[in-house]
């Protein structure tokens, strides 16, 4: 079963609370129009699953918003893939894995103490960049594109994530 955009978040700086909104502009090679990473080189989106959020409330002991996460975009379930190279479509959209998403500490600064450490990998998500331009909606599907199906999608940064 595939999955779906259940939420997008941008956040227009580093340090300013993100916003919730029902689409969004992405354009290839530069990101999503206005959010904090559009323009940069690589990092153009990031996107996290609801059933890994809910495994980070598991640890946490507390619930996990979506948006206090800082990630963009947020897929009812996953798995999200992970490996650099490998790719999915949202919608008309095609993006390509950078990294996993490291946490950085302003989570726990939004989402409370112990946040960073719950949303360590494999719950904080994928770090994309844009290989096509397109609007990404709430309900969008989501495919995962794989070169041999039999592809398993894990991958590990260890790094702090500096611009969450």
């Amino acid at each position: 079963m595939n999955s779906r955009v259940a939420a997008i978040h941008l956040a227009p700086g580093r340090k300013i609370p993100t916003r919730s909104v029902d689409a969004v502009e992405a354009e290839a090679g530069v990101g999503l129009v206005g959010d904090r990473y559009h323009g940069a080189k690589h990092r153009h989106v990031t996107v996290q699953a609801l059933d890994d959020l809910a495994a980070a409330e598991e640890v946490l002991g507390r619930p996990v918003d979506p948006g206090l996460t800082r990630r963009n975009v947020t897929l009812d379930h996953g798995p999200i893939p992970t490996r650099p190279g490998e790719r999915m479509r949202i919608g008309d959209v095609e993006l390509e894995v950078v990294r996993i998403a490291a946490p950085c500490r302003l989570l726990d600064d939004w989402l409370g103490p112990g946040a960073m450490q719950a949303l360590k990998s494999p719950r904080g998500g994928t770090v994309f960049r844009l290989l096509s331009s397109g609007t990404i909606r709430v309900g969008d599907g989501v495919t995962v594109i794989l070169d041999q199906p039999e592809q398993a999608a894990v991958g590990v940064d260890q790094g702090a994530d500096p611009q969450a």
